[in-house]
C-alpha cells in the first residue's frame, strides 16, 4: 500500500466517522430547525477536511478529487446538508487552486492562511436580473478612488453564507464590461458586509441556510483572480460542482435505498418462507441505482483521465460541456425518483419521520437537485451547442 493510498484511507475513515458519528445524530434536528450543520463542521475542522484539496505546500492535505467526491458521498448518506456545505466549499477551493500560480502570491498566501486557520468558503454566483445564469453578471467591480475596489451584488441565495469566512463572488470585470466578461474575487469576512433579504424556510436542504443577501465588499485589486471567469467555469468550476453534487446525492439515493432494503429483510424475516411483495420493488430500485452509481463514476473519471492527459482544454470542449452538463441532469433527477422509489417500498414507515426506515428528508433534500442551476437552464444550454458542436 503506498503513502497515499494509506493517507486517503485514513482520511475517508475519519470522514466516515464524522458522518456516523456527528452528522447522522443530529441530521433530523438540522432538518426540523432548518439550522446550519455547525457539528458536523467542527469535526470536520478539527479532522483537517476543509483543507483537504488545498496542496500540501500550502500546509493542506493534498488530497485528489476522488477521495473529495467519497467524502461527499459518504457525508450524503448520513446528512444531505452536511454534504453540500462540505461540497460546495470543496468546490471553491478545487477551483482555486487550479487556477493559483506564481502570478497570484495573494492567493497563495490566502490557502497557506485558509489551511492553518481551516477557513470556511462560500459562492455568490447567482445574481437577481440574470435568469440564473451564471455566466452573467449585472455587478461590476468598481475602482474606488484609493484604488480599493468595491461591489454591490444582489444574490438570490448564498449557501451557509452568514457562517463563511470568505466569499468567492463573481463580477463585471469593470462598470463598463459586458456580462459576459467576469472575473471571481475573494474577499474574508471583514471585508465584506451581509444583509439578509427574506428568510430560510424551505423544504429540504434546510442545513444549508441559503437565504438572499446584498453583498458589499471592498478589497485590493489582487484578490481578483488573475484567470478570467469564463475559463474558471469551463475547465474547473463547473465539473467540480457536478462531479461533488452528484457523489452527494448518490449518497442520499443509497440511504434511501438502504433504508428500503433494510425494510424488506426485516419484513422477510417475519416470514421466512415466502419472499415479501415488496422485495421486487426493491430490485427494480436496485436497477436504478446501478445505473446512478454509472453516471456518477463516469463523470469523475472523465475529469479525472482529461487532468491526467494534462489536457485541461479539452474539458472546455462543447463535448465535455455537454458531458457535464448531463452528468448534473441525470443525477439530479435520478436521485429523487430512487428516494421516492424508496418511499414506495416502505409505505407509511417510510413516510413517518420518527422510523429507521423513514426516507422524508432524503425526497425533500434530492428535489432541491433540479433546482441547484436549474435544469432547464442547462437544457437550454444543451440545446444550443447541439447546434453547432461537431462531437457530443
Amino acid at each position: 500500500m503506498t503513502v497515499e493510498v494509506e493517507r486517503d484511507q485514513a482520511f475517508l475513515d475519519a470522514i466516515r466517522r464524522i458522518a456516523d458519528e456527528v452528522a447522522a445524530p443530529n441530521a433530523g434536528a438540522v432538518d426540523r430547525e432548518a439550522r446550519f450543520p455547525a457539528e458536523s463542521l467542527a469535526a470536520l475542522r478539527e479532522a483537517g477536511a476543509l483543507a483537504a484539496m488545498i496542496p500540501t505546500e500550502y500546509g493542506g492535505l493534498g488530497l485528489p478529487i476522488e477521495t473529495i467526491a467519497t467524502a461527499a458521498f459518504e457525508l450524503g448518506r448520513r446528512c444531505g446538508a452536511s454534504a453540500m456545505v462540505f461540497a460546495m466549499h470543496q468546490i471553491q477551493i478545487g477551483t482555486m487552486i487550479r487556477h493559483v500560480d506564481d502570478d497570484a502570491p495573494w492567493f497563495q498566501a490566502w490557502l497557506r492562511r485558509a489551511a492553518a486557520d481551516q477557513r470556511l468558503v462560500a459562492s455568490v454566483t447567482s445574481e437577481i436580473g440574470t435568469g440564473g445564469d451564471i455566466g452573467q453578471s449585472k455587478a461590476a467591480a468598481t475602482v474606488d478612488e484609493d484604488g480599493s475596489i468595491s461591489f454591490i451584488k444582489q444574490a438570490p441565495t448564498v449557501s451557509y453564507g452568514a457562517y463563511a469566512d470568505d466569499l468567492f463572488t463573481t463580477l463585471r470585470r469593470s462598470p463598463e464590461a459586458d456580462g459576459g466578461d467576469q472575473v471571481i474575487v475573494l474577499t474574508s469576512r471583514d471585508q465584506h458586509e451581509l444583509e439578509q433579504q427574506g428568510t430560510w424556510d424551505p423544504m429540504g436542504m434546510r442545513g444549508t441556510c441559503s437565504p438572499g443577501f446584498t453583498v458589499k465588499a471592498r478589497f485590493a485589486p489582487e484578490q481578483i483572480l488573475p484567470t478570467p471567469f469564463s475559463v474558471v467555469a469551463t475547465e474547473s468550476m463547473v465539473p467540480v460542482t457536478h462531479i461533488l453534487w452528484s457523489h452527494l446525492w448518490l449518497g442520499i439515493a443509497t440511504d434511501a435505498f438502504d433504508r428500503a432494503r433494510a425494510f424488506v429483510r426485516a419484513a422477510a424475516r417475519q416470514n421466512p418462507d415466502t419472499p415479501p411483495p415488496t422485495a421486487q420493488r426493491l430490485s427494480h430500485l436496485m436497477s436504478e441505482l446501478t445505473l446512478l452509481r454509472a453516471e456518477v463514476a463516469s463523470g469523475l473519471r472523465d475529469f479525472t483521465d482529461a487532468d491526467a492527459r494534462d489536457d485541461r482544454e479539452v474539458l472546455a470542449t462543447m463535448a465535455s460541456r455537454l458531458r457535464f452538463n448531463n452528468l448534473k441532469i441525470a443525477s439530479s433527477e435520478m436521485t429523487p425518483r430512487i428516494c421516492q422509489g424508496a418511499l414506495g417500498v416502505t409505505g407509511i414507515v417510510g413516510y413517518k419521520n420518527d422510523t429507521p426506515f423513514s426516507v422524508g428528508r432524503h425526497l425533500r433534500d434530492s428535489l432541491s437537485a433540479s433546482l441547484m442551476v436549474a435544469n432547464e437552464r442547462i437544457h437550454q444550454t444543451n440545446a444550443s451547442l447541439l447546434l453547432i458542436a461537431k462531437d457530443v
